[in-house]
């Protein structure tokens, strides 16, 4: 089941954190190395959450998109509204459990399919070099490479470790 979450009431803090578990642990010891894991943990979940309430949703035309299989929240990722009809998506993810099982390719289509209802749209992405898995789920939902460094439409930065990906209609 597909869910668009477009405020930060609908959030299931619980669920969305064991969805991002891994990008948690990766923060938490990158963001609070003096801290006890656990502490760390609880921190980085406090501030993603912090940063949905008081950042995400008061942007207008904000959406979190989850994918939801066997009651687990399996795939997400944030949708955030640049312009009229161009989207700069963020975040995506799969929780550790659920990859290799197609679970980012029904959500990105799923995703992409309800922009198409809107009418023709851009939708922009930044993808690790390095993250060949997640640049094929992209290249097999109908995105393209269309830069070597990428841009982050939100924080105005490039970043050469990723490539700028872009679907359009």
């Amino acid at each position: 089941m597909l869910h668009k979450i477009t405020s930060f009431e609908e959030i299931d803090s619980r669920r969305l954190m064991d969805l991002y578990q891994e990008g948690n642990l990766e923060n938490a010891e990158y963001f609070y190395p003096e801290e006890a894991l656990p502490a760390a943990i609880r921190k980085c979940e406090a501030d993603f959450l912090q940063f949905l309430e008081t950042k995400f949703f008061q942007r207008e035309g904000s959406e979190y998109w989850i994918l939801e299989a066997e009651n687990t929240w399996v795939s997400a990722l944030r949708l955030n509204r640049i312009a009229d009809n161009f989207y700069y998506l963020e975040a995506l993810e799969t929780h550790p459990d659920y990859r290799k099982k197609g679970y980012a390719v029904c959500l990105l289509n799923g995703v992409t399919d309800d922009l198409k209802q809107r009418g023709p749209f851009r939708l922009c992405d930044s993808v690790r070099k390095t993250n060949t898995a997640s640049v094929r789920t992209h290249q097999k939902c109908g995105f393209e490479i269309v830069s070597e460094s990428a841009y982050d439409y939100l924080n105005s930065e490039t970043d050469a470790d990723s490539y700028g990906m872009q679907y359009h209609i």
